[in-house]
């Protein structure tokens, strides 16, 4: 019973850290990726989709993005979406493909990158932290039930604890990675 509570709260840990490292994928550090048009939704096909399912997305060298649609006619649409996201930079639309080119990031906003990274990595200690309490509570409980000794409540806990740090301690070291890469110039 404990091992399957054990593996429950290991796997919302991970889930935290995965999350982190998706939204940290969408901070924008002065080179192009992909994930930096993940939230770019285009008006297709009689809805709004996710510009993925209408152009394939490819990186031709470090400061370019080049979006190429599947179908010509959405070439306007994509165009205006990623204008319309406000990720801080202007496509070139050639009549074939959309070219963006990532503008150098300012000291400024550099450091507004970084601080909003910490905000993420903070939100992902408190995910984690509350995932601790909830494990925590759910043991206090069977040991008050009697399903398991006293004991075992204490020897369970500071494995959740060793657990939590060490999740702790890897979302610190990838936030340590992110600001050098946000502040790399």
């Amino acid at each position: 019973m404990l091992k399957a509570l054990y593996r429950q709260t290991e796997d919302e840990m991970k889930e935290a850290l995965i999350s982190l490292e998706k939204e940290f994928a969408t901070i924008r550090t002065g080179r192009a990726t992909p994930t930096l048009l993940d939230t770019v939704q285009v008006e297709a096909y009689g809805g709004k989709v996710p510009i993925k399912q209408v152009a394939s997305i490819g990186i031709p060298d470090a400061k370019t993005i080049m979006v190429q649609p599947w179908d010509k006619n959405t070439l306007p649409a994509i165009e205006k979406a990623i204008l319309a996201a406000n990720l801080g930079f202007t496509p070139t639309n050639d009549g074939r493909v959309i070219r963006i080119t990532i503008p150098a990031l300012t000291e400024e906003r550099r450091k507004e990158y970084v601080k909003m990274a910490k905000q993420m990595a903070e939100e992902a200690r408190v995910a984690i932290r509350n995932t601790r309490r909830k494990h925590k509570d759910e043991v206090k409980k069977l040991e008050k039930e009697h399903q398991i000794g006293e004991d075992e409540m204490y020897n369970d806990i500071d494995k959740i604890q060793e657990l939590t740090d060490k999740y702790i301690e890897k979302i610190d070291e990838i936030l340590t990675a992110k600001e050098m890469e946000i502040m790399e110039v």
